[in-house]
Formats: structure tokens, sequence, C-alpha cells
């Protein structure tokens, strides 16, 4: 458990994301709300790919992908079922951007 604790921590940052933001900010502005959940998961994951370096990291867009859509009948329509994948997309973009950032500056900091 203490060996997944990055990933365990970064998944929770991203269920309150769903599961509590939504009852504060829908009020306000709908299509704001969903902007900033979109770029603060692509944010929580590029941060997860720059720290992270388990394997298991590459399920996250997945896991987050799934845990979208129980929100969908409660926040949403069903026409929000579409943006289960663009959390899946953005997450592996952003997993995709802090690991290879993470690989990168790992080298130059050897090269030195």
């Amino acid at each position: 458990m203490k060996k997944y604790l990055t990933e365990l921590v970064a998944l929770i940052i991203q269920l309150g994301l769903f599961y509590i933001y939504p009852i504060f900010a829908l009020r306000i502005d709908p299509m704001g709300a969903v902007l900033i959940m979109l770029f603060l998961t692509l944010l929580l994951s590029i941060a997860l790919g720059w720290v992270s370096g388990k394997r298991i990291k590459a399920l996250f867009p997945v896991v987050i992908a799934v845990c979208f859509l129980p929100t969908v009948p409660i926040f949403y329509n069903e026409s929000a079922l579409i943006h289960a994948l663009w959390y899946l997309a953005l997450s592996a973009i952003g997993l995709l951007v802090g690991t290879v950032t993470r690989i990168f500056f790992g080298w130059v900091a050897k090269a030195k």
C-alpha cells in the first residue's frame, strides 16, 4: 500500500474533483466547471507522470474515466457520458507529458 501512495493520493484528489467540486461549481457556471475539471485533470496527470516511476500509473487514465461515469446520473445528464472519453484522453496525454519530462530532465541531470 505504501508502495503506491502517490498514485492513491492522485486518485483521491481526482475523486474529490469529480464528486465534491460539482456540488459548488455547477450552480455558478456548468460549462466553466467542466472546463476547470478537465484542466485540473490534465495538471494532475502531468504531476503524476512527473512524480511516479511506477508502471501502475498507466492504468490511471482508465480508472479516471471509469470513476467519472457514476457522476453522470448524479450531477449531469446522459449527454455528459462523452466527457469520460475526454478525461481518458487528457489523463493519458498528461501522463505522457509528465513521464517524458521526468525522463528528459533525469537524462539532462545525468549528463551534467
